[in-house]
């Protein structure tokens, strides 16, 4: 067991005074990084299940004690409803230190968000793409301020697919899921190249991507078999806790200061794979997400 629960983060530090958004914190690894961080400070939990979102917030609020923990509606598969929440939190926050796109689907039979993207893509890269841009200049006048993206191992099994971003030609569900991941580590990857040189210290601002570990939680509630599968061996996955180890540390670890576009699995920087570190595939991605998006990110 404690081979499986991996690292666990053993920073201190407090978030007195700053503000966090978390996406998707209702339930498994996002749920329990907003319990951490109510402990150190302000948690916007953001979801598109605003019922399950508060019976959380409620759960948290009387545990930590924290009544800074707070409910907004976001649905990542409509990029309106991402629009009106950055619009309400521009209008009713002054400050962001820290993004954590955490939200995610997995293992979705073929469908498609509102705006006719495929539901993985769609969700876990496009949604938090739009959220990010959204909400960048906040987090520069917050700075220092960081962004975490939650990604995953699966990302060794995905490629980006240009030919066939919303797998209308060949859909594997899958695939589709390691595909959105390995797209979160080439968003990252991307988001730190273009803002070195931005600040007078990097330490102003940096952006890293993870992975939780297999954890047992509702993301597998799409496939029968791994809803069985994650069943029979649970004593071998992480606890929703251990999965948001490395999640916290990304957040608030003082040795991250100045550290980003890196990738990290057990609080500890982790290999990311060759398709992972292509540049010229990151810059295209950026380009071609601008694109589906409507937006102009330079």
């Amino acid at each position: 067991r404690r081979y499986v629960a991996g690292g666990r983060c053993k920073s201190t530090a407090r978030l007195d005074g700053k503000v966090v958004i978390i996406t998707g914190a209702n339930t498994g690894i996002g749920k329990e990084t907003a319990r951490d961080l109510a402990r150190r400070g302000k948690v916007i939990i953001a979801c598109r299940d605003i019922a399950k979102a508060e019976a959380a917030a409620s759960e948290i609020r009387a545990e930590t004690g924290n009544q800074q923990v707070i409910v907004k509606k976001l649905d990542l598969a409509d990029t309106k409803s991402i629009r009106e929440f950055a619009e309400k939190f521009l209008a009713e926050e002054k400050e962001l230190h820290i993004l954590i796109n955490n939200a995610g689907v997995m293992l979705c039979p073929y469908s498609k968000t509102a705006d006719g993207f495929e539901m993985h893509l769609g969700v876990n890269h496009l949604g938090h793409f739009l959220l990010t841009f959204l909400l960048l200049e906040r987090l520069k006048q917050s700075a220092p301020a960081r962004i975490v993206n939650v990604s995953s191992l699966a990302h060794h099994g995905g490629r980006i697919r240009f030919h066939d971003l919303h797998g209308e030609k060949s859909y594997n569900r899958g695939l589709a899921y390691c595909h959105s991941k390995l797209a979160n580590v080439l968003f990252t990857r991307e988001l730190a190249r273009r803002l070195q040189g931005k600040f007078q210290r990097q330490a102003e601002f940096t952006a890293n991507a993870l992975h939780p570990g297999s954890v047992h939680s509702e993301l597998v509630r799409h496939s029968f078999v791994m809803t069985w599968l994650w069943k029979i061996f649970s004593f071998f996955l992480k606890t929703p806790w251990e999965g948001a180890q490395t999640s916290v540390y990304c957040a608030v670890a003082e040795e991250l200061d100045s550290v980003t576009g890196q990738y990290f699995s057990d609080c500890q920087p982790a290999y990311v794979s060759p398709r992972g570190r292509d540049d010229e595939t990151a810059k295209k991605l950026w380009s071609v997400s601008c694109e589906l998006l409507g937006i102009q990110w330079d």
